[in-house]
């Protein structure tokens, strides 16, 4: 589409009442991001009230018409999802607006690829917006859903905004006037127990945020203040798991826990996959928030939510029993997704997801869900499916790793909390079978068949490139990258992403197999994660040919200050990270700068610092080196499991003792005591 451009979505699809917009962009550093946010306004292009603003911690509307699903890796960069139910959507709203907005001084003219997609339920895109000509601005509404003529249409807007979050705000009648002085009650603030120090926005809802921001000036024979309104909650007490676990009562180590879901008993595949299966289907239709959390991204509504186990469905001759089924109910209607589950490094088989497709379609069904330890790749099917052109209707084939399973239930019961306190525990006691040895659930697992044969040709340099093994290789660590941000992100209650360089490419595809040429060029394996909150991006390396693995990560230098200061104040920083702890000074239009082990450089900072003083310096370089496990799998030798172990000690005794990033929203010392770290 182009600017100004409008269209109707049934023209589109027969599936558009409920629809996903992905607001995507790039950065040439990968680290460039912007927040979402959504406004429901009347007939008279305003909001109806406050509440009807939706941004990064008023994430869900109510009713279920309006959910911003997060963040997700993509070829450039990240995409941003919105997964609306049309058909919630109130009937005084006439527009639903779809905006973005830049953190500070930072404009969109320094991102790349900056566009709008929408999708609908079944997960086919349906139209694509590119944003250009955005360099001056800090906001930008992307486009609009209207209703018109008793049907929903979609408008490409691509309006600029020099004034940011507060100017697009104020434009729709959002009030921002600053009235966190008020002491009358915590009305908006998010009251809810953390385990971890929470970052200001963690704790802000849309009105406290915006309260931060300077109120416009009023005109001179104004005399009498505008009483500031009151602002409604919009955020309920959550229940987290405590800091510390209860004190046992048990009388010594032998005695074990009672637990709900047991897995002593299970002695086969097909015993850990029903139970798998049943264990995590219950706990999403007891746990709303976990169900939705999961479903949502899949195209299912908001609203009632029924599980079932080893249905029989009628497929020619023999019957089929797939292993779930989740039936979600909204205003009349049902979704209905299939669920095919594997355990312990089964892979999924093309002729029964094939079957369990067409027995979606024939029935009228949304979706069909396949989860297993496997990691699914954009671009790259686990399993490749037919689909029949000839049928109306249309099934949405999805992935599910367990892993992303464990994530999502780690984030809400460690960071964001749950509705009470049964719910937090049910939590809990799924994520202890998951993690547990004997439940098959443990995510990416095997480097797989090539990995011995392609460490075999790189030590005695046979490997060639357009040997397909390196690219199962690049493919395999792709998935334990993508994996291990879940894991780390998980921990942190903070997102971490996979970065994706634009230099490498759009096309997913290609960029593997450059990569795989380099693989067999120089015999390396490599990596960047962005950590929200951490000062640069963590890199990690893997060396087939010395078998080390080496972490990361380049601090830029300060713009203001003498490089003595800096030095001094970047090891004090590191008072207790690895005495073996690299540290590498980069400067300016040179390859190599001073360096040295942290060991040496805590008693003579100065050694960090050129001898020549008109020599810049760009950033410091902090790395890790670790011998790398020799197997494929995940064993104390396994590869796998020394990846893991090598980003998470970086993370944990050097990368947290770093400055945090400059805060990316505008915002001064937080309202009402809240903590502004972050």
């Amino acid at each position: 589409m182009v600017m100004g451009s409008n269209v109707s979505l049934s023209a589109l699809s027969e599936n558009a009442h409920s629809v996903i917009v992905s607001l995507g962009w790039g950065s040439p550093t990968g680290e460039g991001d912007a927040d979402v946010s959504v406004l429901l306004l009347d007939a008279n292009g305003k909001v109806r009230s406050d509440t009807d603003f939706y941004f990064y911690n008023n994430p869900v509307a109510a009713d279920g018409s309006v959910q911003l699903l997060g963040k997700t890796p993509a070829a450039d960069g990240s995409e941003d999802r919105i997964s609306f139910d049309l058909t919630a959507v109130p009937s005084d709203v006439a527009r639903v607006v779809v905006a973005a907005s830049r953190y500070e001084d930072a404009r969109f003219g320094e991102l790349e690829g900056v566009r709008l997609s929408l999708a609908d339920g079944s997960g086919e895109e349906l139209l694509r917006f590119a944003v250009d000509d955005a360099d001056s601005v800090s906001a930008i509404i992307f486009g609009e859903l209207y209703r018109r003529g008793g049907e929903w249409k979609f408008r490409a807007v691509g309006q600029g905004y020099d004034t940011g979050l507060a100017g697009l705000a104020m434009d729709f009648g959002v009030d921002i006037e600053d009235d966190a002085a008020e002491p009358q009650d915590n009305a908006g603030i998010d009251d809810r127990p953390s385990t971890t120090a929470p970052a200001p926005t963690d704790l802000l809802t849309p009105q406290a945020t915006l309260a931060a921001v300077p109120a416009p000036r009023r005109p001179d024979d104004e005399t009498e203040p505008r009483k500031p309104a009151r602002r409604p909650r919009t955020a309920k007490k959550r229940v987290t798991l405590p800091k510390a676990a209860k004190k046992t009562l048990a009388e010594n180590e032998s005695w074990r826990e009672a637990r709900l879901f047991p897995v002593s008993a299970l002695k086969s595949d097909r015993d850990r996959e029903m139970r798998a299966t049943s264990v995590l289907l219950s706990v999403m239709a007891q746990v709303p928030e976990f169900g939705r959390r999961l479903t949502a991204a899949f195209g299912s509504p908001a609203g009632r939510m029924e599980t079932f186990t080893e249905v029989t469905l009628p497929h020619g001759d023999s019957p089929r029993r797939p292993d779930g089924v989740i039936r979600v109910e909204r205003a009349g209607k049902l979704w209905t997704a299939l669920i095919e589950t594997k355990t312990n490094g089964n892979a999924l088989r093309a002729e029964q997801v094939q079957a369990y497709m067409d027995i979606a379609a024939r029935r009228g069904y949304e979706a069909v869900i396949t989860l297993s330890n496997d990691v699914a790749l954009e671009g790259s099917p686990l399993v490749e499916v037919k689909i029949d052109g000839r049928r109306k209707h249309k099934v949405a084939l999805w992935h599910l790793s367990w892993a992303e399973v464990a994530h999502q239930a780690q984030v809400l019961i460690r960071h964001e909390g749950v509705g009470n306190a049964a719910h937090a525990w049910l939590l809990q006691e799924l994520l202890h079978y998951l993690q547990h040895e004997n439940s098959g659930c443990h995510g990416f697992q095997n480097m797989g068949p090539a990995w011995v044969p392609v460490r075999n040709g790189i030590d005695d340099e046979t490997l060639c490139q357009g040997d397909p093994r390196a690219l199962e290789v690049v493919e395999s660590w792709e998935r334990l990258i993508r994996q291990v941000c879940l894991r780390l992100g998980g921990e942190l209650g903070q997102k971490v992403l996979p970065v994706q360089r634009a230099k490498r490419g759009n096309d997913p595809k290609v960029r593997r197999d450059r990569l795989a040429d380099q693989l067999c060029l120089d015999g390396r394996l490599q990596a960047e994660l962005r950590i929200e909150g951490t000062p640069g991006v963590l890199a990690i390396s893997a060396d087939l040919r010395t078998g080390r693995l080496r972490t990361s990560i380049e601090i830029p230098a300060p713009e203001q200050g003498y490089p003595l200061s800096w030095a001094k104040r970047l090891v004090r920083r590191l008072a207790d990270a690895p005495a073996d702890l690299h540290i590498e000074t980069l400067l300016e239009g040179q390859s190599a700068g001073p360096r040295g082990t942290l060991e040496r450089l805590r008693p003579e900072p100065a050694d960090m610092l050129p001898k020549s003083n008109t020599t810049q310096i760009q950033a410091f370089r902090l790395s890790l080196l670790k011998n790398m496990g020799s197997t494929r799998g995940n064993a104390e030798s396994g590869f796998i499991r020394s990846v893991n172990d090598a980003i998470h000690r970086f993370y944990t005794t050097v990368a947290v003792h770093l400055d945090p990033t400059t805060p990316h929203r505008a915002l001064p010392k937080p309202p009402l005591g809240l903590n502004a770290d972050t």
